[in-house]
């Protein structure tokens, strides 16, 4: 079992930056792939960003070039760095955690993106 806490949701004026942070505990999550979800009001919820347990990286289109995302196992932590914030990235945002059978979710922290 693997409990997932995330932090550094806040309100943010576009064209601001925000960290994300994922802290993870019951497991050690080196073993799996890490992900940033979102959802937005009325959507459904979209990968962000994944990061597989060799640090490799992807990305959904909409945040490329914008979007960092990172792990530090030896912390059981997995971050999203988010720059150049758009109104459209308005959404709770997940961290989650894959092992198959193995799928793990934290409860969310709000982004908002609006002047």
């Amino acid at each position: 079992q693997v409990q997932l806490v995330e932090s550094g949701g806040d309100l943010v004026q576009p064209g601001g930056s925000l960290r994300l942070s994922c802290a993870a505990s019951g497991s050690i999550i080196s073993a799996y792939a890490m992900g940033w979800y979102r959802q937005a009001p009325g959507k459904q919820r979209e990968l962000v960003a994944a990061i597989t347990s060799g640090g490799r990286t992807n990305y959904a289109d909409s945040v490329k070039g914008r979007f960092t995302i990172s792990r530090d196992n030896a912390k059981n932590t997995v971050s999203l760095q988010m720059n150049s914030l758009k109104p459209e990235d308005t959404a709770v945002y997940y961290c989650n955690a894959k092992s198959p059978p193995f799928n793990f979710w934290g409860q969310g922290t709000q982004v908002t993106v609006s002047s």
